[in-house]
C-alpha cells in the first residue's frame, strides 16, 4: 500500500486533534477580566522606576532603547541602600492600601449589586408590563367611541 495511511497514522492525528480541542476548551473556561476591576498597584522598584524613567530620558534623550532603561533603572536599583529606596517603599505601602479599599468597595459592589441588580430589573420590568396594559386599556376606549 502505497501513500495508504497506517492505523498509527491517523491514532496520530486523532491525538492531535483532541489536544487542540482540550486547549480551545481551557481557553474558552477562563473568565473574561472586567475593566472595572482596580488595577494592583506598583512595588516599590516600579514606583522608583516612574521617576527614573524621566530622568534618564532627560539624560539621554536621543536613547530610543526601553532595555537600556530597563537595565540602567535595575542597576541603580542594586546599588541604593535601603535608606535611599525607604521613600518608594513608603509610596508603594500607601498605593497598595489605597487599593485595598478600592478592592473591597469593588467587592462589596459585585456582592451586593448583583442581588440588588437583579431585584431592581424585575421591578422595573412589572412596572412596564403594567404600563403597557393600562395604555392598551385606553386605546381601546378610544376605538371603541369612534
Amino acid at each position: 500500500m502505497k501513500g495508504g495511511k497506517t492505523k498509527a497514522d491517523s491514532m496520530q492525528t486523532d491525538d492531535k486533534l483532541r489536544k487542540k480541542a482540550a486547549r480551545a476548551a481551557k481557553r474558552a473556561k477562563k473568565a473574561a477580566k472586567d475593566p472595572n476591576k482596580p488595577k494592583r498597584p506598583p512595588s516599590a522598584f516600579f514606583v522608583f522606576m516612574e521617576e527614573f524613567r524621566k530622568q534618564y530620558k532627560e539624560e539621554h534623550p536621543d536613547n530610543k532603547s526601553v532595555s537600556a532603561v530597563g537595565k540602567a533603572g535595575g542597576q541603580k536599583w542594586k546599588s541604593m541602600t535601603d535608606a535611599e529606596k525607604a521613600p518608594y517603599v513608603q509610596k508603594a505601602e500607601k498605593r497598595k492600601s489605597e487599593y485595598a479599599k478600592n478592592l473591597q468597595a469593588y467587592n462589596m459592589k459585585l456582592a451586593g449589586g448583583a442581588n440588588a441588580g437583579n431585584d431592581d430589573e424585575s421591578d422595573k420590568s412589572k412596572s412596564e408590563v403594567n404600563d403597557e396594559d393600562e395604555e392598551e386599556g385606553s386605546g381601546e376606549d378610544d376605538d371603541d367611541d369612534e
